[in-house]
């Protein structure tokens, strides 16, 4: 089979405009669509076709790619895309959804005659243009040689978690993942505002951190978007994060679990979006801090 591949995105945000792009450049022939238009129209310059359905999208696609906002999204573009959809084609599904949602989408992928897989992806904006995310996947292994070279396109690996994507164990990876994500996030903020509370000049904090097990890059970026007021364009939104704190929180609660601090960085997220900051940096949290 050739490596060239006709695939279809749905959404073209943050995360779905820097995949399409990457699959540009990688050889394949492109379609996207997004809810607002004029996310999707700037594409066309770099030689995507912009349609103006989901379901103009997805005809005659190999691959159908979503990348939105939450699973209810991803259900109702889908089926709008449905009358457009080859039999037998591939749906990469990469849009962080709750635990619970997997296997609905999977259940939609079967009634629609479409093979399902899973593919969360770890990475944010800057990642995510250069093509070096780390994809999470679960699938059957016959789909495996028809997404490769698209998952090749947009990630530097992809790490496969299971044969049944409707077990949803890529899902609950990236939940894991975004888990950590949140929590680095959630320190570079509070330690920026504790340290200025105290007067202590934050170089001194990394000072004491540089080359030790304690320093972490992350905490580093994440900082430095908060010292430097670089919180837009966003890497990880105040939305997006928000979305996925909640899931994580949610799913850990159905387990009989309490993550204190994952739900303790929701209420900040929240806090965060009250402020008018849903699509700035999650480490605009950072001005959460502040005592009412």
């Amino acid at each position: 089979m050739s490596d060239a591949r006709t695939v279809a995105v749905l959404g073209t945000g943050i995360m779905g405009a820097a995949m399409a792009r990457n699959l540009l450049r990688a050889g394949h022939t492109v379609r996207v669509w997004n809810r607002s238009a004029a996310r999707a129209e700037p594409l066309a310059a770099d030689g995507a076709v912009v349609a103006g359905t989901p379901a103009e999208a997805v005809d005659g696609a190999d691959v159908v790619l979503t990348m939105l906002h939450d699973g209810a999204a991803v259900a109702e573009v889908v089926r709008q895309a449905a009358p457009g959809l080859r039999p037998g084609a591939v749906w990469l599904q990469s849009t962080t959804v709750g635990v619970d949602d997997t296997p609905a989408l999977a259940a939609l992928a079967d009634e629609l005659g479409v093979t399902f897989v899973e593919a969360p992806v770890s990475g944010t904006r800057q990642p995510a243009e250069a093509g070096k995310l780390v994809v999470i996947a679960a699938g059957p292994p016959a789909a495996r040689d028809v997404v490769a070279p698209v998952l090749d396109a947009v990630g530097a690996r992809t790490v496969w978690t299971g044969e049944d994507a409707a077990a949803g164990s890529a899902t609950r990876l990236k939940l894991v993942v975004n888990s950590w994500v949140i929590t680095v996030a959630n320190a570079a903020g509070e330690v920026l505002a504790l340290a200025e509370a105290l007067g202590v000049e934050p170089d001194r904090f990394f000072e004491v951190l540089d080359g030790g097990p304690l320093d972490t890059p992350f905490l580093r970026v994440k900082a430095d978007l908060i010292r430097e007021d670089r919180l837009s364009p966003a890497a990880f939104a105040v939305g997006t994060s928000g979305k996925d704190a909640r899931l994580i929180v949610a799913a850990a609660r159905e387990r009989g679990l309490h993550l204190d601090g994952a739900e303790a960085f929701s209420a900040r997220l929240d806090r965060a979006a009250a402020q008018g900051r849903t699509d700035e940096d999650m480490a605009a949290t950072y001005y959460t801090s502040a005592a009412d």
